[in-house]
């Protein structure tokens, strides 16, 4: 059985025999274009120099900590210092979707993002070719069993398809083609074919994990876009499924909160949160470091598409969170029960940028959403926290009109 792929983000030390990072390249200006996001979106009332200085600090921050070229010539992988790998998978596809998304405001993102693939391709699972091992060694060699994580292949997947629609596929890279091949490969091995529930990975349909799932990877934007890319209904299925789900596990667990658990168990007949140390450890049922994610993700599929389930659902948390923190943002914690209850002190990144995208959808919340941005912005970035960073330059690719949604 393998072991979790999320260690508590709060690790601390560099990870020695990682190879060069990626040298920084020059900053470079970014466009302004306009946002193709849902009428009533709100986007911080900073001006756009601001909001774009806010990107590059953070992408020219994430390029010299943590890009490796360790691994093998034109070729990038995503140091994830804070994890228990040098290498994880989560962390190549965040690393795929950045690059992808700054496609118009740095000439090296092409490249790292073809060295990320290269990468990702050279370490296949041991379950499906087609799938990523999930954890690498400092010698870029795959371990812990070289199975699977369904985070990291869900975001390998959509950064293909967002590199479709930023270089096209009539390159030396035919990127829709390498999406769809790992799509199929996702619908195959890491979703249920009984409950339609996405697995925790390759690995997670044996007995004792295929009546479980991790609500972060619940991707209703992710879900559409394979749908599109493939032409599978069954995508839209597997949409429908998890946005019932997430409605349901509020209503039941989280009436007053609307905060979803790291981890879900029964999938396969009333799903609820799952009991402590289910993977991870005690708070694997709080809303902790994989369902910190949420608030990003369903709002991201939120400020989108218009009538998106999850509108009502993120509204719930940033009406949640407004309430708890009294409109403080500094008093935003790293995780908490289902009913709020605060489970770990301290303020970080990944638990702080999401619920700015969670505002975006409320057009009463522009002063907190104004709020949530300037605590963001005057964070420093952790030359040994991957996983903070890689979640705050995404929202801020969100907050600043820069998101793409394929």
């Amino acid at each position: 059985m393998r072991k979790p792929l999320r260690i508590l983000a709060v690790v601390t030390g560099l990870i020695a025999g990682l190879g060069t990072a990626a040298p920084a390249t020059a900053q470079v200006a970014l466009q302004v274009t306009a946002a193709g996001y849902v009428p009533g979106t709100i986007r911080p009332s900073v001006s756009q120099a601001t909001q774009d200085a806010a990107v590059m600090k953070y992408w020219n921050f994430w390029k010299a900590n943590f890009l490796s070229t360790k691994c093998g010539s034109g070729t990038y992988a995503v140091l994830s210092k804070d994890a228990d790998h040098a290498y994880v998978a989560e962390g190549e596809g965040y690393g795929m979707t950045i690059a992808a998304m700054m496609a118009d405001k740095d000439s090296q993102a092409k490249a790292i993002f073809d060295g990320i693939l290269k990468f990702v391709k050279a370490h296949p699972s041991v379950n499906n070719k087609d799938l990523h091992a999930a954890e690498q060694n400092a010698n870029c060699k795959s371990v812990n069993g070289s199975d699977s994580a369904t985070d990291g292949d869900l975001e390998i997947a959509y950064g293909l398809l967002i590199a479709d629609k930023v270089w096209g596929s009539s390159g030396s890279v035919n990127y829709k083609a390498e999406a769809v091949r790992i799509i199929n490969a996702i619908k195959k091995s890491e979703v249920s074919s009984s409950t339609k529930f996405m697995l925790l990975g390759d690995w997670g349909n044996d007995a004792e994990y295929k009546n479980s799932s991790r609500s972060s990877d619940w991707m209703p934007g992710h879900f559409r876009a394979f749908e599109k890319a493939t032409g599978d209904s069954t995508w839209g299925q597997i949409r429908t499924k998890h946005e019932q789900a997430v409605s349901n596990l509020q209503s039941k667990n989280a009436p007053n909160t609307g905060l979803l658990p790291d981890f879900v168990v029964n999938t396969n007949s009333t799903p609820k949160p799952a009991p402590a140390n289910f993977l991870e450890g005690q708070y694997d049922g709080a809303y902790s470091w994989n369902a910190c994610r949420d608030p990003w993700r369903l709002g991201a599929d939120a400020i989108t598409i218009q009538g998106s389930a999850a509108l009502a659902q993120v509204r719930k948390m940033n009406t949640w969170i407004q309430s708890a923190t009294g409109g403080d943002p500094a008093k935003i914690s790293s995780g908490y029960t289902l009913a709020g209850k605060k489970t770990e002190s301290g303020e970080h990144p990944c638990f702080t940028a999401p619920f700015a995208v969670a505002a975006m959808t409320d057009p009463g919340s522009q002063a907190w959403l104004d709020k949530l941005f300037n605590q963001i912005d005057k964070f420093s970035p952790d030359k040994t926290d991957y996983y903070g960073t890689g979640i705050t330059l995404q929202v801020l690719l969100i907050l600043s009109g820069k998101f793409i949604a394929p």
